[in-house]
């Protein structure tokens, strides 16, 4: 009898990564505390990470990842297979408007956004937005950025403390901002 050579195309293989690390236990309590995704696998960042090192890292199949906004797990690793040479400010702006939760926006700052050469300038622009989503994802992203210069950060989160109509979450992460560049800076009592 002959063998059936079974292959599949990079997402294929994606999702079938996704399906066998599975962890019901942490997607119900997901889903639990309201997490706005349709398909939840339960997996870690460290497991999401381990899928980005054996894929490969191309637009394609990250635009596709992206694009997938009913599931978790697809919109937490494109951002760490994207080919960061070539992802563009406008790019950036276009993936930022269709975050659907703050997990997200924390994963796609830290793993791409804080990378790129324009990121101190999207994260002043995102300070701007109406979208309470991108608000956040500006906050994070300075977060990330705080190394590099704390006194543009904490300018930046006293700013945005001092502004009326942030939610709750943004408040919480510009305070921690804050109070990360204080104590850089030599200035937390």
């Amino acid at each position: 009898m002959e063998a059936i050579e079974t292959s599949f195309n990079d997402m294929q293989t994606v999702k079938r990564d996704f399906f066998a690390m599975r962890n019901g236990v942490i997607a119900d309590t997901l889903r639990r505390a309201g997490s706005p995704f349709k398909i939840i696998f339960g997996l870690n960042l460290p497991q999401i990470s381990e899928i980005a090192a054996r894929t490969p890292h191309t637009a394609g199949l990250a635009e596709r990842l992206w694009a997938n906004t009913t599931t978790r797990e697809s919109m937490l690793l494109a951002p760490m297979l994207v080919d960061r040479n070539n992802f563009t400010v406008d790019d950036a702006r276009r993936w930022l408007k269709s975050v659907p939760a703050c997990e997200v926006a924390d994963v796609l700052c830290l793993k791409l956004l804080r990378h790129m050469s324009y990121a101190p300038d999207l994260a002043e622009e995102l300070a701007l937005s109406d979208g309470v989503m991108q608000r956040y994802a500006g906050v994070r992203l300075m977060f990330n950025l705080v190394s590099d210069d704390p006194r543009r950060a904490l300018d930046y989160a006293d700013r945005l403390l001092s502004s009326d109509g942030l939610d709750k979450a943004c408040r919480n992460v510009a305070s921690q901002l804050a109070d990360e560049c204080r104590f850089l800076l030599g200035e937390d009592e």
